[in-house]
């Protein structure tokens, strides 16, 4: 009896680690979910797999060997979070580098195969950042673009070609690269390395933008979500530039399904970065003044107003950046393709939201 192969899920609480750990959760495999919560995420009293929850503090000498040991595949979904938001990270925040690069290091040292181990180089599933700088070497992923581009008015319809497929390939960024990026292009180069090596079988996936709608323990800190919250209050929704700022925005299903897909064809993806997103970037006063209209249709209210506002001491330049994907080269891989286009996406976002007094909004 051929015996089922070890998928660990790292940050299996997270908001992309719950949806990961619900989509692998139909697969017949073991699963390990990893957390640094003792909680089960929803779900899984359905499960085809094998699964075992731990809470493991990683931070704790020994303890990552220990969670991913005997892993035919881990998903490193960790993240830093702190008030400001995970991609925050500031220049000598030595828990943020740990995590972000740090734990990447020990993660390939844990699963280095010794000469007797007689088995494949495990998979690694990398979360890095679309705004990480290009890699002009491996022709996968795109730079994000800088500046602000004329609103299109409206949002891409559901069967609109990527942006790739309607521009030119828009110029590198020219703004600094930020720790976090600094530091997840750094994890991206120890799984190259590692791979190209024969250690391990790297595979880093650049994301957007994700929302959506979070499964418990989880919550949705992104700035759609947090805008939906301030909508739902009553509250205007607020914005640090004139909204013809670009964001590819990524349904957080879409993204899970990302990485499953990744898994399935790890070796062919291997020692690589691939940009997933959903290939469209729109300007984010439309997201927002959508996001209202979508709000306002629960509430029977009139929409909430959408308002620029003075950008805080702690915004950067990333946060007036465009940001776009192209991820064809990953789907010409492995077939992958977002489903839920951005409309249904927000009404989702919105109804979860919302929660159990939904129905009284209507």
């Amino acid at each position: 009896m051929v015996s089922r192969p070890l998928i660990t899920v790292l940050g299996a609480s997270g908001f992309i680690g719950s949806h990961v750990v619900a989509e692998l959760a139909g697969r017949p495999v073991r699963l390990r979910a990893v957390a640094r919560r003792p909680t089960v995420p929803a779900g899984l009293g359905r499960s085809v797999a094998d699964v075992e929850t731990r809470a493991v503090d990683l931070s704790r000498p020994g303890a990552l060997a220990e969670a991913v040991a005997g892993s035919d595949a881990v998903v490193h979904l960790v993240a830093h979070l702190d008030g400001a938001g995970a991609w925050r990270a500031a220049d000598g925040d030595s828990a943020a580098e740990r995590l972000n690069t740090g734990l990447v290091q020990e993660l390939a040292d844990a699963l280095r195969p010794t000469p007797a181990a007689g088995r494949p180089p495990a998979v690694v599933l990398f979360a890095s950042t679309a705004t990480t700088a290009p890699d002009p070497t491996t022709g996968t992923g795109r730079p994000a673009t800088t500046g602000l581009v004329p609103a299109t008015p409206g949002l891409a319809p559901a069967n609109a070609a990527p942006d790739s497929a309607n521009a030119a390939p828009a110029p590198a960024s020219t703004a600094p690269a930020t720790p976090y990026e600094r530091q997840k292009a750094a994890a991206e180069r120890i799984l190259a390395d590692a791979t190209a090596a024969g250690e391990l079988c790297g595979v880093s996936l650049r994301l957007p933008t994700v929302f959506g709608p979070a499964t418990a323990p989880a919550v949705d800190r992104g700035v759609v979500s947090a805008m939906a919250r301030r909508a739902l209050d009553g509250e205007p929704i607020t914005m640090w530039h004139d909204g013809t700022v670009r964001r590819d925005l990524l349904y957080v299903r879409d993204a899970a399904t990302a990485f499953t897909a990744a898994l399935d064809h790890a070796r062919t993806l291997a020692g690589r970065h691939w940009s997933v997103g959903s290939g469209h970037a729109t300007p984010l006063g439309d997201v927002f003044r959508a996001l209202a209209a979508t709000v306002a249709s629960r509430t029977g209210g009139p929409p909430v107003p959408v308002r620029r506002v003075e950008p805080p001491a702690f915004a950067s330049a990333a946060d007036f950046r465009d940001v776009r994907t192209d991820p064809a080269p990953f789907g010409s891989a492995t077939g992958w393709a977002p489903r839920v286009p951005l409309r249904e996406a927000l009404d989702r976002t919105v109804a979860a939201l919302a929660g159990p007094h939904g129905k009284d909004l209507l």
